[in-house]
């Protein structure tokens, strides 16, 4: 998994793996979920983002036991 934040354009996207993108779909205004051929989610993008996060250039990881 990968986090970029891209303060130029101001996204945040969010890569689950590698797989190649077939479709894209904005479920919700600036909320971009992108899937591939299979219909699994491999990627979220978020535009926007210093508008929607308290800090974009922050990540917190956490791995729940």
């Amino acid at each position: 998994m990968q986090v970029i934040y891209d303060p130029v354009v101001d996204v945040l996207r969010i890569l689950l793996n590698d797989h190649p993108i077939e479709e894209s779909d904005e479920e919700k205004p600036d909320m971009i979920f992108d899937y591939d051929k299979m219909g699994q989610i491999v990627g979220i993008e978020i535009l926007n983002a210093s508008k929607q996060l308290d800090n974009p250039r922050s990540l917190q990881y956490q791995i729940a036991a």
